[in-house]
């Protein structure tokens, strides 16, 4: 695991997709993103990928993935795999915003 600046270790990266898939577009876009979770699975520095559905009619789905530190993230979302993967996502979705968070604190609970 990398440092920042004041030497602590480098904190890890989450980063939330949302996408609004067109009407009809939603197995297009569930193939789509199959292919792409296989690819990420492969990624160093990938700790988890969710993929939530909407809970209403809003057609607003949502990627959320975690990864170790930024640099992992970058050069995978910057690679020409990458690339291929995500092109043919415009046929699919209407809406698209891509938010990057660094993890500076964390809770987890007790799982029942």
């Amino acid at each position: 695991m990398g440092t920042n600046d004041n030497g602590r270790p480098a904190d890890k990266l989450s980063v939330v997709f949302a996408v609004r898939v067109i009407e009809g577009g939603e197995q297009g876009f569930l193939d789509l993103y199959e292919q792409l979770r296989k690819s990420v699975s492969r990624t160093p520095g990938h700790i988890i990928e969710r993929l939530g559905e909407p809970a209403d009619d809003s057609r607003q789905w949502v990627i959320t993935s975690e990864w170790r530190t930024a640099e992992d993230f970058f050069a995978w979302q910057q690679s020409a795999e990458h690339q291929e993967l995500v092109a043919p996502l415009r046929e699919f979705v209407d809406q698209r915003q891509s938010m990057r968070f660094r993890v500076i604190k964390e809770t987890k609970g007790v799982a029942s």
